[in-house]
């Protein structure tokens, strides 16, 4: 049964919580002054059921949008960057992976051009966990040794500047997994979320400490870029927010390929929190960046994709855009799901993750 509370009807001015009740508050802020403060949620678990609640404030705002470079019209055949420019005309960011190093490549129109370069170390953790922010202007990884199944925090900008290492200061231990599908989860652009030692911690790479507020004890958590809505798990039942509702709601991935994962877990969700973007997670709790499917919230049905090929990755722009990458390039959305063009990828980053796209 698919049950829908309205959250901003749960928390009023008189409201006093009951002993069962746990309230849980995420403020999203940044640092840099950037971004206005936003109350992102409070869940209050009561012996009957879930409901979630957010308090009023202001929405953060996406990084100020460029100009589109994409060229006049023209009666010639448009060239593969002629394409790409007209179907996404913003920038795409990419991880490729080396033999030493994991590589950022800044991908806009027909140009590839690579941001910074990563070394691995002695071990897996960064190979494992190295991610890039939603609007691309930041690096986090864990750094550890051969074998080690946590690791110190690193933060960068795009380019590989401003390099600091996160310090231990309670509730964040000092150390971060190396392992899981999703060691670490962006929270807005500037803060990601760290999964240690059974609970979790917000940290806010700008001013590398801790962020305010609780992060709360949902599990496989995954925001929108901008950190208004998000999708996670509670006691075992999947749900999103929908401003300003939270909506659970089913899922059953397919049956026949279900026995070689671990599950399922939601890698993308639109900016409205209506649909997410759901893909395995690995048994062997190594890298697992893909996506196969779109679930509507609101009814639990997969939603049909348009578009050829076998589906490799679902992304959703804070614009509306869905990009669908398949063996053969990427399928372009709208916010409605119909086609807008094909891209076709770089040679060499088909396998390369893409992590972030920002419009222009």
């Amino acid at each position: 049964m698919q049950i829908e509370t309205d959250v901003w009807e749960c928390i009023r001015d008189a409201h006093q919580p009951t002993p069962e009740d746990r309230i849980v508050n995420v403020i999203v802020t940044s640092a840099r002054g950037l971004r206005a403060v936003a109350a992102l949620a409070a869940a209050a678990f009561v012996a009957v059921g879930v409901s979630a609640c957010g308090d009023g404030g202001s929405t953060p705002s996406a990084p100020a949008a460029g100009q589109s470079s994409a060229a006049a019209p023209s009666s010639a055949a448009p060239s593969p960057s002629d394409a790409s420019s007209a179907a996404l005309p913003g920038t795409r960011y990419y991880l490729s992976f080396g033999e030493q190093a994991a590589e950022v490549h800044v991908v806009k129109g027909g140009t590839d051009r690579v941001s910074a370069s990563v070394p691995y170390g002695g071990g897996d953790c960064v190979r494992n966990t190295i991610t890039i922010s939603p609007y691309g202007e930041r690096l986090a990884w864990v750094e550890g040794a051969a074998g080690a199944e946590a690791g110190k925090l690193v933060t960068t900008r795009i380019d590989g500047s401003d390099r600091a290492t996160i310090a231990a200061e309670p509730p964040f231990s000092g150390k971060a997994p190396c392992d899981g599908g999703d060691p670490l989860v962006w929270n807005t652009n500037d803060r990601v979320l760290v999964q240690q030692d059974g609970h979790m911690a917000l940290i806010d790479l700008s001013s590398r400490k801790p962020a305010d507020g609780d992060a709360g004890n949902e599990t496989l958590k995954w925001w929108t870029p901008d950190g208004r809505n998000w999708a996670a798990v509670s006691e075992g039942r999947p749900y999103a927010t929908t401003d300003p509702k939270m909506t659970f709601y089913r899922y059953t991935p397919p049956a026949a390929q279900a026995a070689r994962y671990d599950g399922w877990r939601v890698r993308s969700v639109s900016a409205d929190g209506r649909y997410v973007a759901v893909g395995w997670i690995n048994k062997d709790e190594t890298r697992n960046d893909g996506s196969f499917a779109v679930v509507d919230t609101r009814t639990s049905k997969v939603v049909d994709l348009p578009g050829t090929g076998e589906v490799r990755s679902i992304l959703f722009s804070t614009d509306g855009t869905v990009l669908v990458r398949r063996d053969n390039g990427i399928s372009v959305l709208d916010k409605r799901f119909q086609p807008v063009g094909t891209v076709t990828e770089p040679a060499g980053l088909s396998g390369a993750p893409l992590l972030a796209y920002v419009p222009a």
